[in-house]
């Protein structure tokens, strides 16, 4: 048996940054991670390898729609799909190798292996290599991610019935996509394949895409999205999904409850995501689940094992990346003593569609259903000469203040690299900033960043500049 200080079990985001600042921390860590590879679903078979494919795509569809108008001819275009799968696992690969060498680097011990609690302060791992061996540990953190939801009657093939994880990994381009699932990832993978010139007809059971966001986003993105190939069906409720060998057929009910059929060559079931506490030994650590299968945790991170942390997906909150992330930290720092903070009302979303849409704060739904007096600023993309110069005119930002206070409670995004613009907000929030606080900071100009300021402006008495 061998003895460490904290041993977390997971290697992605949350875990490896969980790793990493404990060992920066003086801690004796390990880290477990079942697959042969580190990084998780995020670097493997999400976050990374999609944002690789969405970006070769992106490429794709500006070669052939836009490059004229900017004055570039090209002779007649060809998909290779085959090199932009390549090139995105040579990313991934990168990337994983990074992590590993940051392991090394911050002398964290490394187990590959499945990871299961044989008591509140024992682990043992069936490493992959068919040995076994047993860790214990003053502190774990469990830190397993999540795996893709899959209801009954829509049961993955991996063949014509797939998950994200297969459709990163396809052979062809579908001439018709069918996507069960208006949410992030199901919208970001659609993107990819019909910027290549699939059809996709998304199949959404709430009356909006995207539907945890500001519903004004979701609106937006439907028609930008529809621009290139999308075709949406809100309200519908999917039965029953079938592989009939060469192509897919999708029965779903619509909002009047009739009966409605689609045929695609494959079906993408993005249904969201649950988190990976199966075969874990959980109980036999004395570790609780909540009805969800979900790890229960209290404001410390701390589970009912007082000697057991639990971060990122199989705990309550958005299912991020960087919400993990910042988790990792807060629990290293809170084994070491410290005072760390966490506002989770500020950990912003994305969508990395094009345009792509960024939210941090509240909603105008949440803020109406609270009964918080507040006031709207707006900036249309069409407005912004930056974007006018690059052909990215879809879009707009929505700032959401106090109408008392000017305090800014919400910023919406959807545009050209709203990705990167919606971190000024969080630091903007974090320190409680008002909407004239922004509007009165200079903007270098011609930015994207500036349609911000004017919407702040907007919102404070409606005096924003170029609108």
């Amino acid at each position: 048996m061998e003895n460490f200080d904290v041993v977390v079990v997971g290697s992605g985001p949350g875990g490896y940054v969980a790793a990493i600042r404990c060992a920066q921390l003086g801690f004796k860590t390990a880290i477990i991670e079942r697959y042969n590879t580190l990084g998780g679903t995020c670097l493997n078979v999400g976050c990374i390898p999609s944002k690789a494919l969405l970006d070769s795509s992106e490429h794709f569809y500006n070669a052939s729609h836009t490059f004229k108008e900017h004055g570039i001819d090209v002779g007649s275009l060809k998909v290779n799909l085959e090199q932009m799968i390549k090139r995105k696992a040579g990313v991934v690969k990168q990337t994983s190798d990074g992590i590993s060498f940051l392991m090394k680097k911050n002398k964290i011990t490394t187990y590959f292996g499945h990871g299961t609690f044989v008591s509140k302060d024992t682990v043992e791992v069936a490493l992959n290599d068919g040995n076994k061996t047993t860790l214990s540990a003053k502190k774990f953190v469990i830190a397993t991610g999540s795996k893709p939801i899959v209801l009954q009657g829509m049961e993955i093939d991996k063949k014509r019935i797939i998950t994200s994880t297969e459709a990163l990994e396809m052979k062809e381009v579908p001439k018709n996509l069918i996507l069960v699932g208006g949410g992030v990832i199901g919208l970001e993978l659609g993107s990819v394949y019909a910027r290549l010139g699939a059809k996709v007809s998304v199949l959404e059971y709430a009356d909006s895409i995207i539907p945890t966001m500001d519903k004004s986003l979701g609106k937006e993105l439907q028609k930008s999205l529809t621009k290139i190939g999308f075709e949406f069906f809100l309200n519908h409720k999917v039965l029953e999904v079938k592989n009939k060998g060469k192509e897919v057929l999708v029965k779903a009910s619509d909002k009047a409850g009739k009966e409605v059929q689609f045929n695609g060559d494959y079906c993408i079931i993005a249904l969201g995501r649950k988190p990976y506490t199966e075969n874990l030994g959980l109980d036999k650590a004395g570790v609780k689940l909540d009805d969800r299968g979900k790890v229960e945790v209290d404001e410390n991170l701390v589970t009912s094992n007082e000697n057991i942390y639990a971060i990122g997906d199989v705990i309550k909150g958005a299912m991020l990346a960087h919400k993990a992330e910042e988790e990792g930290v807060f629990v290293a720092e809170k084994i070491a003593g410290q005072k760390p903070h966490i506002n989770y009302n500020l950990i912003p979303g994305v969508v990395y569609t094009w345009p792509e849409v960024a939210a941090v704060g509240f909603t105008e739904e949440q803020l109406k259903e609270k009964g918080t007096k507040y006031k709207v600023g707006n900036f249309p993309f069409k407005a912004s000469g930056r974007a006018r110069a690059s052909m990215d005119t879809d879009g707009f930002v929505k700032v959401l203040a106090d109408e008392k206070t000017d305090e800014i409670l919400g910023v919406h995004m959807i545009g050209p690299r709203t990705a990167d613009m919606i971190a000024e907000a969080v630091v903007a929030m974090e320190y409680r900033a008002s909407a004239e606080d922004i509007s009165r900071m200079s903007h270098a100009h011609p930015t994207f960043t500036e349609s911000l300021k004017e919407a702040c402006l907007d919102a404070t008495a409606k005096r924003a500049l170029h609108i």
